[in-house]
């Protein structure tokens, strides 16, 4: 049992006294917050240094992370831009090919020479219609906030430009290319912390000029609401992607190019998904869930606008449309079946045309149209099979590897199937598992399960170096599709947010319970890992169920329900979690899984490994530091409870290889040290 310092303080919400002893945790320029860091490093690396597995996993998955990896090229001009990694860089390089040819392709960018730390990372890019100029968004530590540069692409120099206080921006160029668009936040300096991260603006900016004389396009009196703004591929039509926190939900908003009208809604149905494809003229074409869970294809023509007039290109079916690509000649969807992809195509009128083969049971994570040339290109992967990038002619029908990286493991002595389980309330959930051919199930295996449940996002299948070295010694890799994803369409989603998030947790549980049942494990052979919303997850089912588990990571995890809207943006989250501080009924529902406020003395817990990051300013690392000061001050038993923060990094994006090495070591080190053998 450890000791801290402890405040006297509590709240009142709603006539229930809560005490937070810990809140000086959340002041990162408090002396006692340093010197608990400090402490917790110190502990962890004690712990995990001595571990023999601890050399194994730092060696195996350097060697297994070395191999090449590449992004789906996008057509823009004359040239495909891509991302390349050769193996081991922190940062990858940005290139740019005229012939798809990997050996030829030209240095755009080497960020590695610009911070050879590894912690500057290229968050975003737009290249002007003429290939004169770059713009791009740099971050530092993993951070949301970007500074946006200009590269003149003829000289290699970067501009004196320079933009700041943007997050998640698009960089729509001017059809000229004397400028491009852009969304900002406020100067830090000129508004509370809290607003902050709220009263977003879309700007104007014209090239060799300063911020300060950037004109505002788009701004809102509600503070809350954020913009995205494309340009449509022929130049005639501006598209506003409206949304609020962090709802799926948005909204569109139109305009013509050359138009000085304002823009007008388009699509503003409730709790609808939107996404612009394309258009031909005065029709414009939407990937939508509006009256259609599982998403459908729309038109919306220009002189009958009204939603009386939308037609249905594609119609919503059986399994859910998660991603479209327009070319010239047809559509190419990316159709999720029991979380896992397939690709169709269809007319623009909305014939179906063919179902494009894929390797094996996996997922498409990225997917970009050439649309002149009527061409798909998408980065396709598995647990067993690594990312790589195939193009589509859509008139053949038929996709080809294009880039492919070899890597030293033995794929064929494994396997990945889909079993399906039932929940608590008797909801099938999908699972998929990976492991040797050859395994028995004899309860004695070792399995790592994980999982994410929340936001709307789809635990698809994915390729990991650092898993292939848990499953080189002949353990079992498990990840479960609960509710609160998007693998069976917006329903599932609702099924697992605000209070209905139990059924989040579950569904984790019973993946836990059918992985013993089946005898593949026993409850001391297994661990359990999320990240982020997933860090809620693991802590919450820890606190609820401690018997279950042998290991448990909480990484970047959200876990101080009653707080987090208070702090970066966290606020945008309400729609998802709810606001137990205003909402008396959110307040019910939320005490009851809130992991801070779930420990009780007296219960032994299972080992835990606690992962945050210093510069966190997504979900920022007073979660965990309060979670670890609390388990620590009442653990009674042997079993660790372990924190480690990491330094120079921040929520996970853009963060440099050496690092993520590092992490994923620490982590299988923590899992297999700690199960029983």
């Amino acid at each position: 049992m450890q000791k801290y310092r402890i405040d006297n303080v509590i709240d009142n919400y709603h006539g229930t006294l809560i005490a937070d002893p810990f809140r000086y945790l959340e002041n990162p320029n408090d002396p006692d917050t340093d010197k608990f860091i400090n402490e917790q490093n110190a502990l962890t690396r004690k712990h995990l240094d001595v571990s023999p597995e601890h050399e194994y996993y730092q060696k195996r998955i350097k060697e297994l992370w070395n191999y090449e990896k590449f992004s789906t090229p996008r057509k823009i001009g004359e040239y495909f831009y891509f991302f390349y990694n050769d193996g081991l860089s922190n940062q990858p390089k940005f290139m740019r090919t005229d012939n798809l040819d990997i050996t030829q392709a030209e240095l755009v960018l080497d960020l590695n020479k610009v911070d050879e730390s590894g912690q500057t990372a290229l968050s975003s890019y737009s290249v002007s219609p003429d290939e004169k100029y770059l713009a791009y968004g740099l971050s530092i530590s993993g951070s949301d906030w970007q500074t946006i540069f200009i590269k003149d692409l003829e000289t290699g120099q970067d501009l004196a430009d320079q933009i700041k206080w943007c997050k998640f921006t698009t960089l729509p160029w001017l059809p000229d290319g004397s400028g491009f668009f852009y969304s900002r936040y406020p100067n830090p300096k000129t508004v509370s912390e809290e607003d902050s991260s709220r009263y977003n603006k879309v700007y104007l900016h014209e090239i060799k000029t300063p911020q300060s004389s950037d004109s505002i396009i788009v701004e809102d009196e509600d503070p809350n609401k954020s913009f995205r703004l494309e340009i449509s591929r022929d130049k005639r039509h501006l598209i506003l992607n409206v949304s609020k926190g962090s709802s799926s939900a948005n909204h569109i908003w139109h305009k013509k190019f050359d138009s000085d009208d304002n823009f007008e809604p388009l699509i503003e149905t409730e709790k609808s998904i939107s996404q612009f494809l394309g258009s031909i003229d005065d029709t414009l074409y939407f990937l939508t869930n509006d009256k259609a869970p599982r998403k459908r294809i729309i038109s919306i023509n220009l002189d009958e606008k009204y939603e009386d007039s939308w037609l249905t290109v594609v119609p919503e079916g059986m399994d859910v449309i998660t991603g479209a690509v327009m070319t010239k000649e047809a559509f190419a969807l990316a159709i999720m079946h029991n979380a896992y992809h397939q690709v169709m195509l269809y007319s623009h009128t909305g014939q179906f045309l063919k179902r494009i083969d894929l390797p094996t049971l996996g997922a498409i994570t990225e997917m970009h149209a050439d649309y002149d040339n009527n061409k798909i290109y998408f980065d396709f992967a598995s647990y067993l099979y690594p990312n790589s990038v195939f193009m589509c002619d859509v008139e053949k029908g038929k996709a080809e590897v294009l880039w492919q990286p070899e890597i030293d493991f033995d794929f064929n002595g494994y396997e990945t199937y889909q079993v399906f389980y039932p929940s608590k309330d008797g909801t099938e959930i999908p699972m998929f598992i990976s492991h040797k051919k050859d395994l028995e199930k004899n309860g004695r295996n070792k399995v790592f399960l994980y999982s994410y449940g929340g936001f709307n996002l789809a635990r698809i299948p994915e390729f990991k170096a650092s898993d292939l070295a848990w499953l080189e010694k002949g353990n079992v890799f498990a990840v479960a599709n609960l509710r609160g994803g998007s693998e069976f369409g917006e329903e599932w989603h609702q099924s697992g947010m605000l209070e209905k998030k139990q059924n989040v947790f579950d569904d984790f549980i019973g993946a836990a319970e059918f992985l013993i049942r089946e005898n593949y494990t026993t409850n001391d052979r297994l661990a359990i890992k999320g990240r982020s919303n997933g860090g809620l997850l693991t802590a919450a089912c820890m606190l609820q169920r401690p018997d279950l588990y042998g290991a448990v990571i909480s990484q970047v995890p959200v876990i101080d329900m009653f707080r987090y809207h208070k702090f970066t943006v966290g606020r945008f989250w309400v729609p998802e979690y709810g606001n137990a501080e205003k909402n008396p009924d959110h307040f019910k529902f939320m005490y009851d899984y809130s992991p801070l406020h779930n420990i009780r003395f007296g219960t032994v817990y299972p080992p835990l490994m606690i992962v945050t990051a210093k510069t966190d300013d997504r979900v920022v690392p007073m979660h965990s530091f309060k979670f670890a000061a609390s388990l620590q001050t009442v653990n009674l038993g042997d079993n660790p409870i372990l924190l480690r923060v990491e330094f120079g990094a921040g929520h996970g994006s853009g963060k440099p290889t050496n690092l993520l090495i590092n992490e994923e070591a620490d982590i299988y080190t923590f899992i297999d040290n700690t199960l029983k053998d």
